[in-house]
């Protein structure tokens, strides 16, 4: 775990004062840069020392084989996994024939730090070589937001004490080295197919590569320019070959002086352009960064966050770590989204190779979401990129056996690459997820052009879904039998209670699309007796219920079978998945992650406040959390049901996830849902919202050492802001006409005019549950120590 004080607590910035080697390739995580198109791992300028170099692009992968002991039908034959491409980062630095390398001579200082108000990483640097030579570097880097291709570094050295001979090299360098020594599933797939060279070219201040993947035959093109100042005297040359393009600056500098290299790079990729076409692509994003500037692109990403911010920050007092945390996870999930442009967002976003760059459920059920409440636009591009692998999914159903579409669990490209189907396959919910995306962005933006075009096909195929697996039996009941839910030690269930109802919510939203977009249906060959079968579905959808024990099983079997005997499972045994087979956890009441507690906090109008109270005492002492995208879950309806102090604990382990490497493999990448759940543990946990039928209400509540928390959301063309204190709530729209909406079940009415202001009621808990034995979460103190 990263405990060493090197990350200051400031509300607006992460800030490294002191290098680790120890936990370099958490830092590469924490300091990534992106925009959803281009991902760039926080490596130091020089490349070396590294924990794991990365530079991604969104959907460039490579295929590999995905083997079997025993072949079965339905298998997939290959996996895709995120390829590291052309690495456009690397500065290196000579000084009188020594490298700039941290590793060797003395560093007098080294601070790196993410600017999450501008969207950049900066770094300072003091050092003297081994032969006594002392400098200054300073670097500041970023990924732009608005001119989508583009990265940019601007790099200074300048001499302390004496004349030096500075050399500066700037690269492209394509197939580097990547070694893995890891185990755990989770983790990258090695793939050692290497990029195949198609150009190289460098000349006066440019550089260009293109390559292409050997089995994938996606066409990479990346280009680089330059601005230098420096002293008159200077010396620039440049050279390529297969795998690099270089410029090397030469110059005689004295103290006083200053040698400024400003570097852009350009991305561009393609499974069908000509390499022409990708150079003059790449190329052409080049001359419009040059054309910006430095200081242009410096005060365009500025602006671009002045509005994100303006209409998606939340501010904390009284925890000023939890205020650093949110803040850095809301950026890191707009970087993961905001230019996909009809890509995935993937488990990873673009931070590491972790989970082999694949989009799971994740998305729409934790990052669109809160992305939908501050930055819709990139819930539209992520369902559109749902939408144009519909077709994959239409056949994967029918190669299943089934109707409608099946989306894959696990993918990059759109096929299925998933080797184990109990764990995937069998998760069927994936396609209501999907559904519950489409319709919580068409009710927060009336985007009814983008429901009749893209949203209407994939409801209209999911439902198709539902009816062709699930059954009526001789009761009337309708059944979806021998599914996975979100709880992953517990496969092949019959009626899994989230599963049904996810399902429910899709076959009325198909029905109810339609009614509104009846021409669109009939292209779909959508009739009338289909429709009137998903809303009998719906209405006659099973939802069991344990009368003994007087709770919601998480599936019909679920409350039958034994519990884990949690007293004899040893601390360093967790994850289970990693020290127990499944054959032994499918058979007992143990939760890998929130289920029946996620279909509470989504469904909230399907449980009374009776029945939450009694579910979630029933399930806090069987679920281990051994998936990050558990804690929020369970801190939102720890909130609900009066537990505050268990919902500000979990808070705490949502928000420190990757800040503090809880899990162990921050490593690999950043993970998006815990980050996306840092926001929902305060909005919809503290904050108590929820949203159903298109409407939103709150039921706020403080834990003690929180002083105020203030949230704002867009929804409908508004903006509101919501002001939480202990013992009051304010309601106030920013901009937009009055909008109606709930504080503890009052309809209130808030506008532009002035705050609404209500007080809040006190709520009488039940007894704190208990937690599986060395799972409970980290204690917070009021003021935020742990």
């Amino acid at each position: 775990m990263i405990q060493h004080p090197a990350f200051k607590v400031e509300e607006w910035s992460v800030r490294e004062t002191k290098l680790h080697f120890d936990v370099l390739a958490q830092t590469e995580s924490i300091f990534a840069l992106s925009n959803g198109h281009i991902g760039l791992r926080g490596n130091l300028d020089e490349g070396e020392p590294h924990g794991l170099p990365g530079s991604y692009l969104n959907s460039v992968y490579e295929l590999h084989p995905l083997p079997y002991a025993e072949s079965a039908y339905g298998n997939p034959e290959s996996g895709q996994t995120i390829i590291n491409v052309t690495n456009g980062k690397l500065i290196r630095l000579n000084v009188e024939d020594e490298p700039f390398d941290i590793r060797y001579g003395t560093i007098h200082s080294h601070e790196r730090e993410l600017d999450l108000r501008n969207g950049i990483l900066r770094r300072s640097v003091c050092w003297t070589s081994p032969a006594g030579q002392t400098i200054k570097v300073t670097s500041t880097r970023l990924v732009s937001f608005t001119q989508r291709a583009i990265a940019a570094i601007n790099y200074e050295v300048e001499p302390i004490d004496t004349p030096m001979r500075i050399v500066l090299q700037s690269e492209l360098v394509a197939n580097e080295e990547i070694t893995s020594k890891q185990d755990d599933p989770r983790a990258a797939s090695t793939v050692t197919k290497k990029l195949i060279s198609e150009e190289n070219h460098a000349k006066g201040m440019l550089g260009l590569l293109v390559h292409h993947t050997q089995e994938s035959g996606l066409r990479i093109g990346t280009a680089m320019d330059h601005v230098i100042k420096g002293p008159e005297e200077m010396a620039v040359d440049a050279d390529s070959s297969p795998d690099i393009a270089r410029l090397t600056i030469t110059a005689k500098v004295k103290p006083g002086e200053k040698i400024r290299l400003t570097k852009y790079i350009a991305y561009g990729w393609s499974s069908l352009r000509s390499r022409p076409a990708i150079h003059d692509q790449v190329i052409a994003a080049l001359s419009a960064a040059r054309m910006t500037g430095w200081e242009g692109l410096l005060e365009e990403q500025r602006a671009y966050l002045d509005t994100f911010w303006g209409k998606a920050d939340v501010e904390i007092e009284g925890d000023p770590q939890i205020q650093q945390a949110v803040r850095f996870a809301l950026f890191h999930v707009l970087q993961a989204a905001a230019r996909g442009e009809r890509r995935p967002i993937p488990a990873k976003g673009l931070t590491g190779p972790g989970y082999d760059g694949h989009t799971f459920w994740d998305t729409e059920i934790f990052v669109l979401p809160v992305l939908t409440l501050t930055q819709p636009s990139a819930v539209a591009d992520a369902l559109y990129w749902r939408y144009s692998i519909l077709d994959q999914a239409c056949e994967r159903a029918r190669l299943l056996g089934l109707k409608g579409a099946t989306f894959p669990w696990r993918t990059i490209a759109g096929e299925e690459c998933s080797g184990y189907w109990p764990a995937s396959v069998a998760a069927f919910h994936i396609n209501a997820d999907i559904a519950y995306a489409v319709v919580h962005y068409v009710g927060a933006t009336n985007d009814l052009k983008f429901e009749e075009e893209v949203g209407l096909p994939l409801l209209v195929e999911t439902a198709r879904l539902w009816r062709s697996l699930g059954c009526e039996n001789a009761e009337g009941q309708f059944r979806i039998d021998g599914v996975t839910g979100p709880n992953e030690y517990s496969a092949l269930a019959d009626n899994n209670v989230y599963t049904n109802l996810m399902a429910q919510l899709n076959l009325r939203a198909a029905a109810e699309a339609v009614e509104r977009h009846p021409k669109a249906a009939h292209k779909l060959g959508v009739k009338d007796e289909e429709v009137k079968n998903w809303l009998s579905a719906a209405e006659n959808m099973f939802l069991p219920y344990d009368k003994r024990l007087k709770v919601t099983p998480q599936d019909e079997a679920f409350t039958k079978h034994e519990v884990w005997n949690f007293s004899q499972t040893k601390k360093d045994e967790y994850p289970l998945f990693l020290h127990y087979h499944y054959a032994h956890l499918y058979r007992k009441q143990v939760v890998k992650q929130a289920d029946l507690v996620l279909a509470m906090q989504l469904f909230s109008s399907a449980f009374s406040a009776e029945l939450k109270a009694r579910n979630f005492a029933y399930y806090e002492p069987l679920t281990v959390r051994d998936s990050s995208l558990s804690a929020s879950t369970q801190a939102v309806l720890a909130a609900e049901v009066g537990h505050l102090q268990l919902a500000y604990d979990y808070l705490g382990e949502a928000a420190l996830m990757d800040l503090y490497n809880l899990e162990h493999n921050t490593q690999d990448g950043l993970h998006m849902a815990s980050l996306a759940g840092s926001w929902t543990a305060l909005v919809a946990g503290l904050g108590g919202l929820r949203w159903q039928d298109g409407s939103l209400s709150f039921a706020p509540r403080l834990p003690e050492g929180l002083k105020r928390l203030a949230f704002r959301i867009r929804f409908k063309g508004r903006c509101l802001l919501v002001e939480i204190k202990p013992g009051e709530a304010s309601y106030r729209l920013l901009d937009g006409e009055p909008l109606k909406t709930w504080h503890h079940g009052q309809e209130i009415t808030v506008s532009t005019k002035e705050a609404t202001t209500r007080p809040i009621p006190s709520i009488k808990a039940g007894a704190p549950p208990k937690q599986p034995s060395e799972r409970t979460p980290a204690h917070r103190e009021p003021g935020g120590s742990k």
